[in-house]
């Protein structure tokens, strides 16, 4: 069958008044084949060809049999066949079976909506960033989404240990105004340490004493079953697609300024999904009040050992205080910017927090009296020496007294 570029150029050769004799001449064509197509109108239409028989014929009510029992796959088909007598090849048998192939996806699911108030969805996700020297970064973000609202609160962290979730919790859940009844997290280690043989989950101390303080009732989704959490899945998905790119940001508290303005904005947004504004909705969430601010103290806080030189390690930098608290067990708390560290209810130290790993920060007078000490917080026991004129001058008879010997 000639292409539609040779019909038209067969009537434009006619149309110049070249005969049939020349038309084929020229391009090759036989004359009844040329002539044909300059009859009919348009292409003409290909006859269809009488359909060989193949060996696969006589077994196809068998491999529809198979395919409703949900067999597709061509090598157990291949097998099962050949034990009914087929002796044709594999190829055939692909050919027949791709127009029945079912498209390959996830099984369906049936879509879960909470009440207001009842459920909010916390993950981590890893984002990166490019320093001023080029090399590339991986910063973690944690997200929380309200289930009914859809509101979201964002926050970057330098790591994803149990102190830097809890801290993001209590901002979360201070954004919102409130706590939800029921947070729904991944398998994380910082949340359960494994499973019991009840299949319950062995849930971290921390964060269970956490649980009970808020008054939240913790789960975790199912494994491999990521979709149970996909409100917070596509919200990080949104931090990474939306936020993130071509952001500028000094330091991590700076990112986390843009981050809660960027926060804002998207709750005050019309929603794809509910069709209203998160915001708004979250007026209906109906959440548990706020503990006092105090009741946060013991999962705000970091137990710490001082280091030889006087330094405690919290958050990637490292922090001064008095020598004399050296080796001494102490508790680190971070309250408005301030890192501030004690022991029992002394406060030995306080600190602006930085933002820079590995940053050394001393304290005023870190190190006042240290080399008279020695280094010693008690002074080593040791004898004193007197001037000889201090010592007393006794006779021999008062020695001969003490000894009960007569002269």
């Amino acid at each position: 069958m000639l292409g539609s570029g040779t019909v038209i150029k067969l009537h434009e050769l006619k149309a110049i008044g070249k005969s049939i004799r020349a038309i084929s001449r020229e391009t090759g064509h036989a004359r009844n084949t040329v002539r044909r197509y300059l009859r009919t109108q348009g292409l003409p239409e290909r006859k269809p060809r009488s359909k060989r028989p193949s060996k696969l014929d006589p077994f196809k009510p068998l491999i529809h049999q198979y395919m409703e029992q949900g067999i597709f796959n061509c090598e157990v088909l291949f097998r099962l066949l050949q034990e009914h007598g087929y002796q044709g090849g594999r190829t055939i048998l692909k050919d027949y079976i791709k127009a029945f192939r079912p498209p390959k996806q996830l099984p369906a699911v049936q879509r879960y909506e909470t009440r207001p108030g009842e459920q909010a969805q916390v993950d981590w996700g890893i984002c990166e960033y490019t320093d001023p020297e080029g090399q590339v970064h991986k910063v973690p973000v944690f997200v929380m989404v309200l289930g009914y609202s859809r509101a979201i609160y964002v926050e970057f962290a330098k790591r994803c240990d149990i102190h830097s979730f809890l801290r993001c919790m209590v901002h979360a859940f201070e954004y919102f105004g409130g706590i939800p009844e029921v947070i729904l997290t991944d398998r994380m280690k910082t949340v359960i340490l494994g499973m019991e043989n009840d299949r319950k989950p062995r849930w971290h101390a921390l964060f269970a004493d956490f649980a009970a303080t808020a008054g939240f009732v913790p789960r975790v989704c199912r494994v491999r079953r990521p979709q149970t959490k996909g409100k917070v899945e596509r919200s990080i998905r949104f931090v990474k697609e939306n936020f993130l790119p071509g952001r500028r940001f000094v330091d991590l508290e700076d990112l986390n300024r843009q981050a809660i303005s960027w926060c804002d904005e998207k709750n005050r947004r019309i929603h794809g999904t509910t069709g209203e504004r998160p915001c708004d909705r979250l007026k209906q969430e109906k959440l548990k009040c706020l503990p006092p601010r105090e009741h946060w103290k013991p999962y705000l806080l970091e137990r710490r050992r001082v280091s030889q030189d006087g330094f405690v390690s919290y958050d990637g930098a490292r922090y001064g205080v008095p020598w004399r608290y050296s080796g001494r067990e102490v508790t680190v708390f971070e309250r408005n910017g301030q890192v501030e560290v004690q022991i029992g209810y002394e406060l030995i130290s306080r600190h602006e927090k930085t933002t820079k790993s590995r940053e050394i920060r001393t304290c005023p007078d870190q190190y006042k009296g240290l080399t008279l000490a020695q280094g010693y917080l008690v002074p080593r026991p040791r004898a004193t020496q007197i001037p000889v004129h201090d010592v007393e001058v006794r006779s021999l008879e008062v020695y001969e007294q003490l000894t009960g010997v007569s002269p």
